[in-house]
């Protein structure tokens, strides 16, 4: 146990990121490389939000070369510089995991005016 880091009160961000499931995200991470450190974003749709409160995360998808990636991002992890909202989506579900079949146009989803 004293070799795990274990998440702290302190350690939740005051400002939050706001966005929805649905909405097109570009969430900026931050890569060490060895010595060095790079920031490196990942662009796409929020397919889901899970838990809530500390250990809060979500997965944001994007198509990439044909192949359908997820990347499952903590909210509140210090690699997480910050998430831009692209686009906003409009959508009648809490998890978007139907996506995971379409593809093309038919894995779009509309934008809220």
């Amino acid at each position: 146990m004293d070799a795990m880091k274990i998440m702290t009160q302190g350690m939740i961000k005051e400002n939050k990121p706001q966005f929805e499931i649905g909405d097109t995200v570009r969430v900026s991470v931050r890569i060490k490389e060895g010595e060095r450190e790079r920031i490196q974003a990942f662009e796409g749709t929020v397919v889901a939000k899970k838990h809530g409160g500390i250990q809060e995360t979500f997965t944001v998808r994007r198509s990439s070369y044909g192949v359908g990636v997820e990347r499952v991002f903590p909210v509140n992890s210090p690699f997480v510089e910050k998430v831009d909202v692209v686009r906003r989506g409009k959508v009648r579900r809490a998890k978007l995991y139907y996506l995971r079949e379409r593809t093309g146009k038919a894995a779009k989803v509309k934008e809220r005016i």
